[in-house]
């Protein structure tokens, strides 16, 4: 399941991003590969200790604190830090499907998690550069993603992805994985449409006495599937 996850950050933090980012300093992105990764990896990276990306990585999990589609779609358990990347003059990632045990390493010890979904939010805008889609396959086909500076889109760490050239411009954007509650990315699915259904219904017909019933169908189908 990929979702859309609007407006994570506000015109205020983009702008911050893209300020600090302006000035970063880029590593050669295959540092954070692993072997088969590296050898279809051609971008810049932040280091993962760097302390612009830490100070960002803060303010993009604030900001997804706050966001309802992210946490109704992801479930998070745990969040690996944010990474930043920078694609340009032909860069790209070729296809290939993300590690399935991450360690965070800025904990001690070194805090496993799980690469249940991964996540891009995009903070350059789609206009100022060519090329640079997120190119997703998956059991329903192959999908081009390429979203408005500030929104962010989740899919399966399962699944086989890459990103295109950018023969024009520069790609900006901050990438992470989680670990979900609800490890199945099908129980995942039906507990997101429950609650968007859940949300409809409540904006529509405020007070219906099917909310309590509904929301009790969700709670007691997430407890008996979270994985805590």
């Amino acid at each position: 399941m990929l979702v859309h996850v609007p407006d994570v950050l506000n015109a205020t933090e983009l702008g911050y991003c893209r300020e600090r980012l302006a000035h970063a300093e880029w590593k050669d992105g295959k540092r954070t590969a692993g072997f088969q990764s590296a050898q279809v990896k051609k971008n810049g990276q932040l280091a993962e200790d760097d302390a612009l990306a830490v100070e960002l990585g803060a303010l993009i999990l604030a900001a997804l604190a706050r966001n309802m589609t992210f946490f109704a779609a992801a479930l998070p358990r745990t969040i690996y830090p944010p990474l930043f990347n920078r694609y340009s003059d032909g860069e790209n990632f070729g296809m290939h499907i993300d590690n399935a045990i991450r360690y965070d390493r800025r904990q001690q010890p070194a805090l496993p998690i799980r690469t249940d979904l991964s996540a891009t939010l995009f903070l350059a805008d789609p206009g100022a550069y060519d090329g640079g889609e997120l190119v997703v396959e998956d059991t329903y086909g192959t999908h081009s993603v390429k979203l408005p500076a500030g929104d962010l889109v989740l899919y399966p760490g399962s699944s086989l992805h890459q990103v295109t050239p950018v023969t024009r411009g520069t790609r900006v954007a901050s990438f992470f994985w989680l670990q979900s509650l609800v490890r199945s990315e099908a129980q995942r699915r039906q507990l997101f449409e429950l609650d968007v259904a859940i949300q409809a219904l409540t904006a529509r017909v405020p007070g219906a006495p099917e909310l309590v019933s509904l929301t009790g169908v969700y709670h007691n189908l997430l407890r008996a599937w979270a994985d805590v």
